[in-house]
């Protein structure tokens, strides 16, 4: 019991802040502007649907707070549209706007620009749509120390189909399964395509490769085969499995430029 007094005896004083001890190391600043021009990013609507081909806008326009004018005149607007991965670490750079610079990056050069129907547009405007441009897009608006972001998803209209080769299932690592889309006029599916694509009917007992690098498919009538009689209907995931050395078949998405 005295062992026990001594130990949180010298926890409390090691717990103790040193008055000598001048350093900020651990110690945060807060500023709080409680009645300045607090700048909001707003996507009127969260999914935008389109097909290969088409155009498309993907709205955002910005605000603040206190304030009717879209800026506050102090410092210049600056407009950065990314497209967000599935790891959501990593970001893919598509357009950037400050005053009359603008700049648009990799497969989106030529294909992009902002709508600026009025002050505060920062809506992206994406003509001649490809399969990659499906996915989840982040608006992000600068001005001085202030920044606010919007997310935007767009959709395409299409079908998911699923591939094996010639040479029977399972033959695909997922490098030959990209591949292997691209010869079939279409591109790897996204979870969120083949779940659709399960809600509409799709039932398939094979297991293929999906963008993000899971292995799963879709069933809509349990069956021995499959997982056997007492599966619940859905998307069964396999998780992730080594895109060089794992052979599964692969799960494709294609679009009508008709739409």
């Amino acid at each position: 019991m005295k062992s026990l007094l001594i130990l949180v005896l010298i926890s409390a004083c090691w717990a103790e802040p040193h008055p000598g001890n001048s350093s900020l190391e651990h110690e945060r600043i807060v500023h709080i502007q409680e009645n300045g021009p607090r700048l909001l990013v707003v996507a009127e609507q969260a999914k935008i649907f389109s097909h290969r081909g088409g155009n498309v806008t993907l709205p955002c326009k910005f605000y603040h707070e206190h304030t009717s004018a879209a800026g506050s005149g102090t410092h210049k607007i600056r407009v950065k549209w990314t497209k967000l991965t599935y790891d959501y670490l990593k970001e893919v750079d598509v357009f950037v706007a400050m005053g009359h610079h603008r700049k648009s990056y990799g497969s989106y050069q030529g294909r992009v620009s902002l709508r600026e129907s009025s002050e505060n547009d920062a809506s992206l405007v994406i003509s001649d749509i490809r399969l990659e441009d499906y996915g989840r897009y982040k608006c992000e608006v600068i001005e001085g120390l202030e920044d606010d972001t919007a997310v935007v998803t767009l959709n395409l209209e299409g079908v998911v189909f699923p591939y094996s080769p010639r040479l029977g299932r399972y033959n695909l690592n997922f490098h030959q399964a990209q591949r292997a889309c691209a010869e079939q006029d279409s591109v790897m599916a996204s979870f969120d395509q083949l779940y659709d694509a399960w809600r509409s009917g799709l039932d398939w007992c094979n297991a293929g490769w999906l963008s993000d690098g899971s292995v799963q498919y879709p069933i809509t009538k349990p069956r021995e085969p499959c997982g056997g009689r007492n599966t619940v209907p859905g998307v069964r995931n396999y998780g992730f499995w080594d895109k060089d050395k794992s052979r599964y078949d692969v799960f494709c998405f294609t679009s009508n430029f008709n739409g």
